[in-house]
C-alpha cells in the first residue's frame, strides 16, 4: 500500500481545562467548541491515524514513542489537580510506533518505544485525545518533544514519520499540544479573570495565528527564532512543535488555515489552529533551512578527555568549551558554552559561585537582542533590557542545576560595556527580577567581554 498522506494537521493547547472546567470561563468554553469542531473535522477527514507531537512530554535521551497498545490511567495535572482528574483509555497503533522508531534510528536519531504498564501520559497529549478522538475510534501515536533537539534534529523526526505515512498508505492527522506564549499566572486566580498575561507575547500570538490562518506554516517556522528572543518566558520546547508540524506538511506555505479561537489559560495564549493540506495560495517566503534527510549533528552533551578536544571552534569570536568537571563543578547544557577552560558554577560548602554569565542561548549561541557589533567591529543596535533578561534566564537555569534557585542569590557583580548607554534598561530588569530578591550588588563599567555582549553577572548564591 502506498501514498499516505497528512490529511490533516492541528496545533490544540494542551491545560485540563478545555476538558474539566470550560464552563468556568467564556474563553475556557470557546476553546473547548473549537476543540469539538477540530473533532468533526478529523471525522469527517476519514483519518485512520492521529500523531501527537506534545511539548509537555519532554524527554532528554533521543525521543520516544508510546508504543503500549492500550495506556490506561487517570491523570491529574500537577499545577491545576483542584479542577479534578481524567481517566483515558486510548488506543496506540504498536505496529506503526515500532515502524517509526526504527526509521528514526535508521536515520541518525536517538529513538526508542516505551511500552510499560502505568507509564503515565503526558497531560497535553490526554487533553488532546481526549478531546479530538472522544470515542476512541482513531488509533494513536505520541511522541516526546527532546528539549535539546535542534531544527535538523526535529525535521529529521518529521521526515521519518512523514515518509512513513506516505510509504504505508495511512491518512494520518498530525497534531502539535502546545501553547503559543507560555507566561502564566504564578498565582491562583478567579476563572473569570483569566487573560493573555502580558501584552508584547498577546501581539507575538496575533502574528503567529495571522500567519497561521494564511497557511503559512514554514513563515511560523523561521520566525520562531525571533518570537523566542521577544517573548517575556522562554522555553527551550516553545516552537519545536512548529518545526515539526511544517516539515510533516513538506515545509510548505500554502497550506488553507482556519484559526477555529484563541484565548488565555491562567494567562498562556492557547489557540485550536486548523491546517488543511488544501492549496491556499499563499507561499511568500521560500524553505530556506538546510534540507537535511539524516541527523548527523552532535549537541555536545559527551564529555571529552582532554581540554583541548573539549574545545568548539567557530565562525567568529572565541571558541566554545566543554565546561570542565573538577569536583564540585556545576554544569548544564541548559546554559551556554563557556569561552574556556571553566565550569558553569562550583559547589563549596553550602555556597554556589558562577563564573560569569552571558546573555547567549544554549545550543544556539545567539544573543538576545542582538549583538553589540558585527563580525567586523562595526557597531549595531541592540536591546539592553533582552540581554539582562537572558542573563537572568542563564542564571535561574544554572542555579536550578546546583540545586539552589533566584530567590537564593546573595551577591552579584554586574559588568556593563557602556555604563552610559545601558545601566538605566539594565537597571530597569533588575528591579523586576533580582531586585526583588535583594542581594548586594556591584555594577562596573568595563571596556569588552569576549563575545559581543553588552552584560554579563557574577553571582554566589545559597544552596
Amino acid at each position: 500500500m502506498t501514498n499516505g498522506e497528512i490529511v490533516e494537521s492541528f496545533v490544540v493547547p494542551v491545560h485540563p481545562h478545555t476538558v474539566l472546567a470550560p464552563e468556568q470561563n467564556e474563553g475556557w468554553g470557546r476553546l473547548r467548541k473549537a476543540y469539538d469542531d477540530a473533532a468533526k473535522i478529523i471525522q469527517d477527514s476519514g483519518a485512520d491515524l492521529l500523531i501527537i507531537y506534545s511539548t509537555t512530554w519532554p524527554s532528554i535521551i533521543g525521543h520516544q514513542i508510546i508504543s503500549d497498545p492500550n495506556p490506561e490511567w487517570v491523570m491529574v495535572d500537577h499545577d491545576f489537580h483542584e479542577l479534578g482528574s481524567i481517566h483515558y483509555s486510548f488506543k496506540i497503533d504498536v505496529e506503526f510506533a515500532e515502524q517509526w522508531n526504527a526509521e528514526n534510528k535508521s536515520r541518525g536519531l536517538q529513538s526508542r518505544c516505551v511500552n510499560y504498564h502505568g507509564f503515565p501520559i503526558d497531560v497535553g497529549s490526554v487533553v488532546a485525545l481526549t478531546l479530538l478522538n472522544p470515542e476512541n475510534k482513531i488509533p494513536a501515536i505520541i511522541v516526546s518533544s527532546n528539549v535539546y533537539a535542534d531544527r535538523s534534529e526535529t525535521t529529521v523526526l518529521a521526515k521519518a514519520c512523514r515518509d512513513l505515512v506516505k510509504r504505508t498508505g495511512r491518512k494520518a492527522v498530525a497534531i502539535t499540544a502546545m501553547s503559543l506564549s507560555n507566561r502564566m499566572f504564578t498565582e491562583h486566580i478567579d476563572p473569570k479573570d483569566d487573560r493573555i498575561h502580558s501584552l508584547k507575547d498577546d501581539e507575538w500570538n496575533q502574528k503567529i495565528l495571522e500567519f497561521l490562518s494564511e497557511g503559512r506554516l514554514e513563515d511560523v517556522g523561521q520566525l520562531s527564532r525571533t518570537i523566542q528572543r521577544q517573548i517575556r518566558v522562554q522555553k527551550v520546547v516553545n516552537f519545536k512543535p512548529m518545526w515539526w508540524l511544517s516539515a510533516m506538511n513538506d515545509n510548505r506555505n500554502n497550506l488553507t488555515g482556519n484559526v477555529l479561537a484563541y484565548e488565555g489559560i491562567h494567562g498562556a495564549g492557547c489557540a485550536v489552529v486548523n491546517l488543511n493540506p488544501t492549496p491556499s495560495g499563499f507561499g511568500d517566503k521560500e524553505y530556506d533551512e538546510d534540507d537535511v534527510e539524516i541527523f548527523a549533528g552532535e549537541r555536545g552533551v559527551l564529555d571529552s578527555n582532554t581540554q583541548q578536544e573539549s574545545k568548539i571552534e567557530t565562525d567568529d569570536g572565541p571558541a566554545l568549551w566543554e565546561p570542565t568537571k573538577a569536583e564540585g563543578s556545576v554544569n548544564t547544557d541548559a546554559a551556554p558554552k563557556p569561552v574556556g577552560a571553566y565550569p558553569h558554577a562550583r559547589r563549596v560548602g553550602d555556597l554556589i559561585y558562577l563564573s560569569g554569565v552571558g546573555p547567549r542561548q544554549p545550543g544556539t549561541n545567539e544573543i538576545p537582542g542582538g549583538p553589540i557589533h558585527d563580525n567586523s567591529g562595526k557597531p549595531l543596535n541592540y536591546d539592553i533590557k533582552e540581554q539582562t533578561h537572558a542573563v537572568v534566564n542563564n542564571i535561574a537555569r544554572i542555579l536550578e542545576e546546583a540545586g539552589s534557585s533566584l530567590d537564593k542569590v546573595l551577591d552579584v557583580t554586574s559588568f556593563l560595556v557602556d555604563m552610559d548607554r545601558d545601566f538605566q534598561g539594565y537597571n530597569e530588569v533588575w528591579a523586576e527580577t533580582l531586585g526583588k530578591v535583594g542581594p548586594t550588588r556591584t555594577t562596573l563599567a568595563i571596556r569588552a567581554l569576549p563575545t559581543p555582549i553588552a552584560v554579563e553577572m557574577k553571582v554566589i548564591a545559597s544552596i
